[in-house]
């Protein structure tokens, strides 16, 4: 079945209570055909210019562009044509493997990018249900956008994904059904620095803050260090905690920490959890229960898992309603 058609297929089941078989309506034709036009010009607002470095340029020169352009990728081009992308998670790795004593404005960032580049034509029909098929694949972030020539024409990532799971598939899955219910969690009290090795430790993105009952208070991320650091304005250094401030060693996490955290209801539209995510530039989201207890987490990674199986459960629901 061909892209498009899979996009159509969902969007037929997902009108009212529409069977095969059926003569679709004047109303019911015209709300699918508009459907259609909404997520087919959704899928042509993908990032664009996208933010390159040559593979010759440093750890330190890539790391800035994600600070300046809050961005979690970085495609590295030549000639405007992709040879790899990098994330900043991909350059902590290297650095914990890396012995030498190299400060990071020395490092080429060709030495740490990821060479397969995932990329999609920028032709092809419903990118955005192949771009969810190719992230949960290959557990990446972002695809590429390539012409038929094979240069660089835009990016899609997460976010975009999310943004499009939240304003076309509402209604098809709960929270619960897609968070993760692994958490890793540290106090307002504990330093930056036991922070960031946390997160390095278990291998991930976020921290949940909480309180000495273990209610949610906050959230800290990755991306809340990196946008606080003032690594890049404070001179030539051969430290390489970028991620820390230059006080790090006296700042606790209660420093970052907003006043009002975001959280979610187990049994909550995912939808909903993927609004809230875009609306607040945030990629992640606790999740408690009806008692406020902290149970979980859901992330645009999540989403996009979601993402990338709705069209074909919708179509198996609709196969076998007859049975079940």
């Amino acid at each position: 079945m061909a892209a498009i058609s899979k996009l159509k297929l969902f969007l037929i089941l997902s009108i009212g209570s529409f069977h095969f078989g059926e003569i679709m309506s004047d109303n019911q034709s015209s709300i699918l055909n508009q459907k259609i036009i909404e997520i087919q010009n959704m899928e042509k607002k993908y990032s664009f210019p996208v933010i390159t470095i040559k593979p010759e340029s440093s750890i330190f020169d890539a790391l800035l562009q994600m600070q300046t352009n809050f961005v979690k990728h970085i495609v590295i081009a030549t000639r405007n044509k992709p040879v790899g992308i990098v994330t900043e998670r991909d350059i902590n790795r290297f650095l914990g493997d890396d012995k030498t004593a190299h400060a990071i404005d020395e490092i080429p960032i060709k030495h740490v990018m990821q060479k397969n580049v995932i990329t999609i034509h920028d032709d092809m029909e419903d990118c955005f249900d192949q771009c969810a098929a190719r992230m949960e694949t290959f557990k990446i972030g972002a695809i590429v956008i390539v012409n038929d020539i094979g240069e660089l024409t835009g990016i899609i990532s997460r976010t975009d994904l999310a943004k499009s799971y939240s304003e076309v598939f509402g209604g098809n899955y709960l929270v619960k059904n897609f968070m993760n219910k692994k958490v890793v969690t540290c106090r307002r009290t504990d330093s930056l620095k036991f922070a960031l090795n946390l997160m390095n430790k278990n291998q991930v993105s976020r921290l949940i803050v909480t309180d000495e009952d273990g209610y949610p208070v906050g959230l800290i991320s990755t991306n809340t260090l990196l946008t606080h650091s003032d690594y890049f304005t404070k001179g030539k250094t051969r430290s390489r905690d970028y991620l820390l401030p230059t006080n790090g060693e006296k700042l606790t996490v209660s420093d970052l920490l907003t006043d009002e955290l975001l959280t979610i209801n187990e049994e909550d539209d995912l939808a909903v959890a993927a609004s809230k995510m875009i609306k607040n530039n945030i990629g992640g989201i606790p999740v408690v229960d009806s008692n406020q207890n902290l149970i979980g987490i859901v992330s645009k990674t999540d989403v996009v898992r979601a993402f990338s199986i709705v069209g074909a459960h919708k179509e198996l629901k609709s196969k076998y309603k007859e049975l079940y």
